[in-house]
């Protein structure tokens, strides 16, 4: 599945997800359904996917976690905040670059509608 037909089924979940719960509730309640909401809808999905750092010749396992990894290739990072900031674009842009993936998503539910609360990122 190309980048394109994955983030759009990404999205089409994530609105179900919002359209069944609304604006307001907290991050993991949203982390949870999503998860679900693509698990069954075939894709393969990892919840929490611990992310090393490579310092040199050691790994340290510094507590990096992404939201969701959707089939090896995208990540989404699940917000329910005000508005997105230029904080998590860093965040999703740290992961991206250690993980060595192309393509995020950033999610934030707290929102009146979801479409105003999506960010896909591409990392060159």
């Amino acid at each position: 599945m190309e980048f394109e037909e994955l983030t759009e089924k990404i999205i089409k979940c994530a609105m179900e997800v919002h359209t069944a719960l609304g604006p307001g509730l907290l991050e993991n309640t949203y982390n949870e359904c999503l998860f679900y909401k693509l698990c069954k809808s075939g894709l393969y999905v990892e919840k929490e996917k611990q992310l090393p750092v490579i310092f040199e010749e050691i790994k340290l396992e510094c507590g990096y976690r992404i939201d969701l990894l959707v089939e090896n290739k995208i990540v989404v990072e699940l917000k329910s905040v005000k508005a997105i900031e230029d904080i998590h674009l860093a965040q999703i842009l740290t992961y991206m670059r250690l993980g060595k993936f192309k393509v995020g998503l950033i999610l934030n539910f707290n929102v009146l509608s979801l479409k105003d609360g999506i960010k896909r990122v591409v990392n060159s």
